[in-house]
């Protein structure tokens, strides 16, 4: 594995443990070159993922990507980073399972969504307000009032 700091593809691996429900390998390694200290992690990777954009283009699944929209979803929220790996886990899970290895952007979003409403609320409006385009406040009125417990007869 190269290092991060000085490119020495020499480095060496101190410690390894399970990770996100023993779905992963957490991986302390050490650079001898610059005595850097780095954190990887290894996968299983059922088949290479492509997604398709909405506007056609295909791009390479990045799980790296999905982790980044999520974690800025769960911002500041009392959602346990074990969870959160443990989400993320799934939904690539569940995306490699679906048995096709072309996958539509928005068929993502819908998965992502649906996981988010199950742990965080606000993360879930959070998502939806980028992944739905929101462009006025009347947008997230609809979108609120869709989640809102029906209150006639009050």
């Amino acid at each position: 594995m190269r290092c991060p700091f000085c490119g020495n593809v020499d480095t060496q691996v101190k410690d390894s443990r399970p990770a996100e429900d023993h779905a992963a390998i957490r991986r302390r390694r050490f650079c001898p070159s610059c005595s850097g200290r780095f954190t990887t992690y290894e996968r299983v990777q059922l088949r290479d993922l492509v997604v398709i954009k909405t506007n056609g283009r295909r791009e390479e699944f990045d799980r790296d990507k999905l982790e980044r929209s999520i974690r800025i979803a769960l911002q500041k929220r009392p959602v346990e980073p074990e969870r959160m790996d443990q989400m993320i886990s799934g939904i690539v899970r569940r995306l490699e399972s679906m048995g096709d290895t072309d996958i539509p952007s928005s068929k993502i979003g819908e998965i992502v969504m649906e996981s988010l409403a199950r742990i965080d609320t606000v993360a879930y409006v959070r998502f939806a307000s980028v992944y739905m385009n929101f462009q006025a406040v009347g947008d997230f009125d609809r979108f609120m009032s869709q989640l809102r417990p029906n209150s006639a007869g009050k």
